[in-house]
C-alpha cells in the first residue's frame, strides 16, 4: 500500500530533501547526513545533479515511481526557500515532501521516520515549516549522537565535525537510503515498523 496516491496534476510521487551545508569543509560532517543519503540514492538509481531551486536536483525512478532528490544550497537556516520552490513547481502537498536530516538527540545510527512533529531547534526544519506553512511534512531523522563525556565541543561544533572512522558513516547512510526507498514503496507505517 502506497503512502500517497499519485496527485492529480503532478508528475512526481515524492520530493526527498536532504539537509546539509554547501562547501567542501562540510561535505562529510554529521550535519550533512541528509546530503550523504541523497548522494547514495542518486548513485543507486543513476541520478544526475543539476542546479535548480537554489540547490542541486536529481530526478530518479524508484520501482517505477518518479522521485526528485533536492539538496538545498542555501545554508541550513534558509532551506525552506529551496524546498518551497520545488514543492510549488511539482504541485506537491506537504505530505509528499520527505526531509532527511541529522538528529543530535538520537544515538548514532538510530533512524526515525515520521510525519509532522516538533522542530527540535533544527534551523533547517524551522525554515521548511515556515515556507510550507505547516509542520506536517515527512521526516527521516538520522541519529548522529552527541559529544561524549569529556569532549569539550558544543553540540553545534560536534555536528559540524566529520564522522569519526569508528562511526561507520557508510553503514548509517546505506540504511537511511534503504529507509527512503521503503517509505516510497511501502508507506510510512511499514517503514516505521522496519526502521524506527
Amino acid at each position: 500500500m502506497r503512502l500517497w496516491p499519485r496527485r492529480h496534476g503532478t508528475s512526481l510521487d515524492l520530493l526527498v530533501v536532504g539537509l546539509g551545508n554547501p562547501g567542501r569543509e562540510y561535505a562529510r560532517t554529521r550535519h550533512n547526513a541528509g546530503w550523504l543519503v541523497l548522494d547514495e540514492l542518486a548513485r543507486r538509481h543513476g541520478g544526475a545533479w543539476k542546479a535548480k531551486f537554489s540547490g542541486r536536483l536529481a530526478e530518479i525512478r524508484v520501482d517505477g515511481h518518479k522521485v526528485a532528490l533536492l539538496k538545498p544550497e542555501t545554508y541550513m537556516n534558509e532551506s525552506g526557500r529551496s524546498v518551497a520552490a520545488a514543492a510549488r513547481f511539482y504541485k506537491l502537498e506537504p505530505d509528499a515532501v520527505l526531509v532527511v536530516h541529522d538528529e543530535g538527540d538520537f544515538e548514532l545510527g538510530r533512524l526515525q521516520a515520521r510525519k509532522g512533529g516538533g522542530l527540535g531547534g533544527h534551523n533547517g526544519l524551522r525554515s521548511i515549516a515556515q515556507h510550507l506553512k505547516t509542520q506536517d511534512f515527512l521526516r527521516l531523522r538520522i541519529g548522529v549522537g552527541r559529544p561524549e563525556r569529556g569532549d569539550p565541543r558544543s553540540l553545534a561544533d560536534f555536528v559540524l565535525s566529520d564522522f569519526d572512522p569508528h562511526d561507520d558513516a557508510e553503514a548509517i547512510v546505506t540504511r537511511a537510503a534503504d529507509a527512503v526507498e521503503s517509505l516510497d514503496a511501502e508507506g510510512l507505517e511499514r517503514t516505521q515498523r522496519q526502521f524506527n
